[in-house]
């Protein structure tokens, strides 16, 4: 999940610069063009495969369709494939060179919906309090936004579209620095709250003095393995400095020296770190959830 979230969020980003600098009269090169849409659709076939290796069972995945009106899970499994059939229909009518603005809104629409419902499968969990807030969702779309925004500016300069290279990023610098607020918000959230429940309610042992000495089983077992990452607490700290360090501060440096010095290796550089980033980012997000069942199987004492 974290690649998929990742990769797909990138493709998302990079569709958006696309997409919305076309319909404002100002569109890319044929060659960036074209290049761009083969690397979101690639990016969104590669976050679709990741997706798929975490499924015991990868052949029932077509099941997950059933729930879609309940479960932002089934609309994500919905979204997801039509955002990539739309992206193969808008390359394939841009090598006929017959691309319309139609398929530009629903590129837009389908990306929108696919970062909301992928948001919402971990908003909708209210037991997990560090994900059930409106802020997961601003981080799915701002980082999304972010690293498409810088992606899309690398590969300008690598087909030689300077111009578009330089307004994406410039709106990648903006989104970065957004979307570096908005996640150093959420993380001063959750650095705040305080546990509902406690070993007693987890056990059901009212003594005051309780103190856990070992996990709720004798053996490793799905609950042990799923709801905990098994890192330690000095592991957790240097990967959330890594995730800041690397998702923003570095790729702001980076599209500053490329602003002074006119350096498109510095653009590409930025895209690239700031991916890395995000891979750490997104890791951080599924640890920093502090699930109640793990006050029973999990050694806190």
């Amino acid at each position: 999940m974290i690649f998929f979230t990742t990769f797909a969020g990138w493709a998302q980003g990079l569709v958006i610069a696309l997409a919305v600098g076309s319909l404002a009269g100002a569109p890319p090169t044929r060659e960036l063009l074209l290049t761009a849409l083969s690397v979101a659709l690639a990016l969104s076939m590669i976050g679709l495969g990741c997706s798929a290796l975490h499924l015991g069972r990868p052949e029932r995945a077509w099941r997950a369709v059933a729930m879609w009106r309940t479960s932002w899970l089934s609309r994500e499994v919905i979204v997801l494939p039509a955002f990539i059939a739309c992206l193969g229909i808008w390359l394939t009518a841009e090598l006929a060179q017959r691309g319309t603005p139609l398929i530009l809104l629903v590129a837009i629409v389908l990306t929108v919906l696919l970062w909301v419902c992928t948001a919402m499968i971990y908003v909708c969990l209210t037991f997990i309090r560090e994900w059930s807030h409106p802020l997961t969702v601003a981080n799915y779309v701002l980082l999304g936004l972010a690293s498409g925004l810088l992606l899309c500016a690398g590969l300008g300069v690598v087909t030689g579209d300077a111009r578009y290279a330089l307004a994406c990023a410039q709106w990648g610098i903006a989104f970065t620095a957004l979307a570096g607020l908005v996640r150093g918000a959420s993380l001063i959230r959750n650095a705040r709250l305080r546990p509902v429940s406690t070993l007693q309610s987890a056990t059901g042992i009212r003594s005051p003095r309780l103190k856990q000495m070992s996990m709720g089983m004798s053996a490793g077992a799905f609950n042990t393995r799923e709801f905990f990452h098994g890192k330690s607490i000095w592991f957790i700290r240097n990967v959330k400095t890594g995730f800041i360090v690397l998702a923003f501060i570095v790729p702001i440096v980076l599209i500053g020296i490329s602003f002074a010095t006119r350096s498109g290796t510095a653009v590409l550089a930025a895209a690239l770190i700031q991916f890395v980033g995000l891979l750490g980012e997104r890791w951080y997000f599924f640890a920093e959830a502090r699930h109640p069942q793990n006050l029973y199987y999990q050694v806190i004492g």
